[in-house]
């Protein structure tokens, strides 16, 4: 999820409507302008917790990799379960 609001001109909005709401439902947040005047934001809703797609989790990975002794600790215990009392 990015935290930086891309600007984009109404007429993009109108041909992409599709892909940009998919963009905001992924994370991305967009301020809307016309002639070059801001004028709207779209983010997403943030009505409760949404599970995250595999695709939103590697495309962060992608820009922030995990710290390699991190990753070898979550390695070394895949596939192990806790037992609950």
């Amino acid at each position: 999820m990015s935290s930086a609001i891309r600007e984009i001109p109404q007429r993009e909005l109108r041909n992409e409507i599709a892909r940009v709401l998919r963009d905001v439902e992924a994370g991305e947040r967009f301020r809307v302008t016309v002639s070059g005047r801001p004028v709207a934001d779209l983010v997403p809703v943030t009505s409760g917790p949404r599970p995250t797609r595999r695709e939103e989790i590697a495309r962060i990975l992608a820009r922030a990799p995990l710290d390699a002794a991190f990753e070898a600790d979550v390695a070394s215990v895949v596939g192990d379960t806790i037992d609950e009392l």
